[in-house]
């Protein structure tokens, strides 16, 4: 409630601050309006004078007013941008708590049924685990996050990792300051970095000569001259105009391999300057946590910052951009050939940086997964994050472990600790909650190993592979029974177990596309399988008989249930995990409810 109310204070400011930045950019552009008559007006009565100075100094400085009218309006743009995108980010995190989709990409495209679990516990897709976590604008920032939920990491980067969120979820300022300068990446979703790289790396990024880098640096020395000269000597507007022409003549001669260094990147001087402004929120920090102060120090090299780096060539490309105003574009060119001293600047910013930049946008990227993982946390304060313990086997113990996606509300929380069984043998009634539980088991543990906190009150985890046995289906598209699929699945996780010793498999209801007498022979031979291979696990399943598997291999495997209570009739489902078989089955009462009666 506490996260909600901030958010809402946010939004509040945020309108009051866009209220005020909208009546001053219609001031300046009530502005610039009368700045553009009045104008007229001054060079009409300069004109009519017949005083040349008098009508160049009055278009000089009607001229360099309207630009600054025009810089500080674009400034309040901005502004008014930033402050729209902070709203945006804040009203994202309100339709988030209340069940609305998030604003960032949901994951669908990382969605692998390939995948050893990924498919099994939501990982991806719409009401997704990666869903509800993903804070990433950028393309490549999902892909840091997407592989974080899908593979492990080492125990020593998780627990760097959650010192690393910790902090960032401490700052929620900081943390949605960082989100406002990349959001602008949902519209598009390009990988800006593999684009840039390109762009730097291509061997056609050459221009001119010495003689011709010397006469650019001399050109706005001597119309300078020239033209103050002319107020003097007349023969010298001739030789001005003369010369501004040959200037413009040149550029446009030229414009084609301009703009082949200059129009590969589009909008790059905007995007670079998001990303120079997102990097220096990193580089301005004085992080305490390792991971962070490490990938701070990442930005620097050269001596230089990578923020500074960017900024820089984001400056050079947007004046390289005035060409594209024609008149503007002219009059630079003609009096200082801007063009080709942009493209001077860029060469020569290619030369001193290279292609090393480039590893700032790594940094970026890994920010972004940080960053969504500590808004995560800042959403779930209750969670605890795991501890993260070394072990040669397989270590889940949990107090109050409770699904990630299902609501507080309701969700049903329990306690489990692997100890003195390496498989957790776990029957029920349908709709107890033995699917539910396997998938809170294993969602947990990805949050977990990517150093997320966890739904839990206590955690206490190693690091193992994952692999899941859930949900089977045929595939028309393969040529897929439901029976195939089902032993090409299992065929994965026996597989796994027997080449992984580190891998703790999750199966729940085996070879359902079979008859129940094979079914059940089949589900003994896997396990027994699995039990040989000192395979470590869970297997829920309706079949009571697998249940003396516990018998049979005491000290290996553990019978739990799920079980109902009924009470007049009705079925009350609790959802809590029970030492021991299941000796409660609700078929017949459920059957009996759609007006099935079993004799």
């Amino acid at each position: 409630m506490e996260n909600l109310e901030r958010y809402n204070h946010h939004i509040a400011s945020a309108d009051v601050a866009l209220n005020r930045v909208r009546r001053s950019i219609n001031a300046y552009a009530l502005l610039r309006l009368g700045t553009i008559i009045g104008g007229c007006v001054a060079l009409f009565a300069a004109v009519r004078a017949e005083q040349l100075w008098l009508f160049l100094v009055a278009f000089f400085a009607i001229l360099l007013f309207f630009f600054w009218l025009v810089w500080r309006q674009s400034r309040l743009e901005k502004e008014k941008n930033e402050l729209l995108d902070w709203r945006t980010v804040n009203q994202n995190e309100l339709d988030v708590a209340d069940g609305r989709p998030n604003r960032y990409p949901d994951g669908t495209v990382f969605k692998d049924k390939k995948h050893p679990y990924s498919d099994d516990l939501d990982l991806f897709g719409p009401y997704s685990l990666f869903a509800q976590i993903n804070r990433s604008a950028t393309a490549e920032g999902n892909r840091f996050l997407a592989s974080w939920l899908a593979a492990p990491a080492a125990a020593p980067l998780i627990r760097n990792r959650q010192q690393a969120i910790r902090e960032l979820a401490g700052d929620l300022d900081w943390c949605q300051g960082f989100q406002v300068k990349l959001l602008f990446n949902l519209a598009e979703q390009r990988d800006f970095k593999t684009q840039f790289a390109g762009y730097l790396k291509q061997d056609r990024l050459s221009f001119g000569n010495r003689l011709l880098r010397a006469y650019v640096q001399l050109t706005p020395w001597l119309m300078a001259l020239l033209i103050g000269l002319a107020f003097v000597v007349p023969v010298f507007r001739s030789i001005a105009v003369f010369l501004a022409l040959a200037h413009l003549l040149w550029t446009i001669g030229y414009a084609a391999r301009v703009s082949r260094i200059a129009g590969k990147m589009g909008r790059a001087g905007q995007v670079l300057a998001a990303f120079a402004a997102a990097i220096k929120r990193i580089e301005n920090r004085d992080w305490q946590s390792q991971l962070n102060k490490k990938l701070s120090r990442e930005l620097t090299f050269e001596n230089k910052s990578a923020s500074g780096a960017l900024d820089a060539l984001a400056r050079i490309l947007d004046r390289l951009d005035y060409r594209l105003n024609m008149l503007v574009g002219a009059l630079l060119n003609m009096t200082m050939l801007w063009d080709f001293k942009q493209v001077f600047a860029v060469l020569d910013w290619r030369r001193q940086y290279g292609t090393e930049v480039l590893d700032a946008f790594d940094v970026v990227h890994e920010f972004e997964g940080l960053v969504s993982l500590a808004v995560f946390s800042h959403n779930h304060p209750q969670w605890c994050f795991p501890v993260v313990v070394d072990s040669p086997s397989p270590v889940i113990e949990a107090v109050g472990l409770s699904h990630p996606l299902i609501p507080e509300t309701t969700a049903v929380a329990n306690d489990y600790r692997m100890e003195n069984h390496r498989i957790a043998l776990i029957t029920g009634s349908n709709m107890a909650g033995k699917s539910t539980f396997l998938r809170t088991v294993g969602s947990n543990a990805v949050l977990a190993f990517c150093g997320a906190p966890v739904n839990a009150k206590e955690m206490r985890i190693s690091v193992f592979r994952l692999v899941t046995y859930m949900r089977i289906a045929d595939s028309l598209n393969e040529s897929t029974s439901t029976f195939r699929a089902e032993l090409n699945r299992i065929q994965m996780v026996l597989q796994t177990v027997k080449e992984q010793p580190d891998t703790v498999f999750l199966i729940d209801e085996m070879l359902r596309g079979t008859n129940s007498a094979d079914k059940y022979r089949g589900s003994k031979a896997i396990i027994e399988q699995l039990i040989a291979d000192d395979g470590v696990g869970m297997v829920a399943t309706h079949d009571l008989q697998l249940a003396k598997l516990a018998d049979e291999y005491p000290g290996i495997v553990e019978n739990y249930h799920f079980d109902i209570q009924v009470s007049e009739g009705d079925m009350l489902f609790d959802y809590k995990l029970k030492t021991g078989e299941c000796t409660i089955f609700n078929a017949s009462l459920l059957l009996r409810n759609i007006g099935i009666i079993i004799k």
